[in-house]
């Protein structure tokens, strides 16, 4: 009788044990898949992952800002091949999902809605121009994506409370700064006395012409017109005749392309030459501002403020993109539009924060951008708390001979600023 106990008290035993260890194995098993688990999950930020970094960004292929549109997908596209020749970005490739967004903040709003609450994207970078790079930050400030953007650089940009939005270029206020500083290095007895301010009310050129205008006549320059007209304005020539009236020594004009051409052709036929000129916009243009006003000729000695890039500037990686661009796109390093060298600095500011972390995650990169500096095609950047560029520098470019070239700062000029203007041509 003993043996069948024996027997029976080595099953039990023998069912125990082998109860305690199903049980601990399926506690080992669990644990080692909720580790990888975790695993992937942190990795989704990581090098490991194999799958590519999806970045998206609308992008304006349609209404106002088509003519923009363009250029920024290039600097967006060109900086993808180069990362991605370069074995991708922490160690994976890199795709970039680009949507339409009609040129308007609501269009903006929609896709970047698309983006992250659809696609999923890993990572955004900015729209072109002001008010919809706004519109993108809030949408992605409501699900903690960082917003680094190239061409919103308005103030309002910088006063929605926002803490995801990292502009790369300079701030539109600071435009004229290089200008009025120049001007009031002049010695007294050939500085300007009076001054005219002449402006589109546009959120990007108003900021530009006040700040210039508040360290002038802090200066001593006294000011004898000041005056906005609408946006949608198409004959200019009133405005220009009450600059022309008000016999500045000085004129500072807010404009684009289509109305700095309307002012220089009325201060031409009228023989208004005043001893400085200055136009936000459109002398920089080239041959679309020269040929309408009559020439490189009738250029002479019109100033004309620079974001932070020319072909020639000493700056991080812009050789290499020169190279880069022309290898793609054709053309020379004069074709390179400014709103291609700020989606590439974009992306130079987004490689480095990334680089510096070993990480995509979005609440790391937007502290790794609030508290870091970076290097790009425009020059040193530093965020200040709302977003700004504390480190950019407005550069004075002139027409001298045929040419646009830079005169101010004194370390970039590649001549001394002409003045006062000479005699129109």
């Amino acid at each position: 009788m003993s043996a069948p106990r024996r027997r029976s008290s080595v099953l039990v035993f023998s069912s125990v044990t082998i109860s305690k260890l199903i049980s601990t194995c399926a506690v080992v098993i669990l644990l080692l898949a909720t580790l990888a688990a975790c695993s992937t999950q942190q990795n989704s930020n990581n090098v490991t992952q194999a799958g590519p970094i999806v970045i998206g960004a609308s992008i304006a292929n349609s209404g106002d800002f088509s003519a923009d549109g363009k250029p920024t997908q290039q600097g967006y596209q060109l900086w993808a091949d180069n990362i991605n020749k370069q074995g991708g970005l922490l160690g994976r490739q890199v795709r970039l999902d680009l949507v339409n967004d009609n040129s308007t903040p609501e269009g903006v709003t929609t896709a970047y809605q698309k983006l992250i609450n659809v696609d999923h994207v890993d990572l955004v970078v900015g729209p072109f121009a002001d008010l919809t790079a706004v519109a993108a930050a809030k949408v992605a400030h409501r699900s903690g994506y960082a917003l680094i953007e190239g061409s919103g650089t308005a103030v309002a940009v910088f006063q929605q409370g926002l803490d995801n939005i990292f502009s790369v270029s300079l701030s539109a206020k600071n435009y004229m700064v290089s200008f009025a500083e120049y001007i009031l290095a002049l010695p007294a007895n050939m500085r300007p006395k009076t001054a005219a301010y002449s402006s589109q009310d546009d959120p990007f050129l108003v900021p530009q012409l006040d700040a210039a205008r508040s360290l002038l006549e802090n200066g001593g320059i006294k000011t004898v017109l000041n005056e906005k007209y609408p946006a949608e304005t198409s004959d200019y020539t009133p405005f220009a005749q009450k600059v022309i009236a008000s016999g500045a020594d000085l004129v500072m004009l807010g404009t684009f392309t289509p109305d700095s051409i309307a002012y220089v052709k009325a201060f031409k036929q009228q023989h208004y030459n005043p001893k400085a000129l200055i136009a936000a916009s459109g002398p920089d243009q080239g041959d679309q501002f020269t040929k309408p006003i009559g020439g490189v000729k009738v250029a002479e000695g019109i100033f004309v403020p620079n974001g932070g890039w020319y072909a020639g500037i000493n700056t991080f990686q812009n050789d290499q993109f020169q190279k880069d661009y022309i290898a793609k796109y054709g053309g020379t390093a004069a074709d390179i539009s400014s709103d291609t060298v700020q989606a590439y600095s974009v992306m130079q500011v987004l490689t480095q924060a990334a680089n510096k972390i070993h990480s995509i995650d979005n609440a790391k990169l937007i502290q790794e951008l609030r508290s870091d500096s970076f290097d790009t095609l425009q020059g040193p950047v530093k965020f200040t708390p709302d977003g700004q560029n504390s480190t950019a520098v407005a550069f004075l470019f002139q027409w001298q001979n045929g040419n646009l070239i830079p005169v101010y700062p004194q370390d970039h000029a590649q001549a001394n600023p002409e003045f006062p203007k000479p005699p129109w041509q």
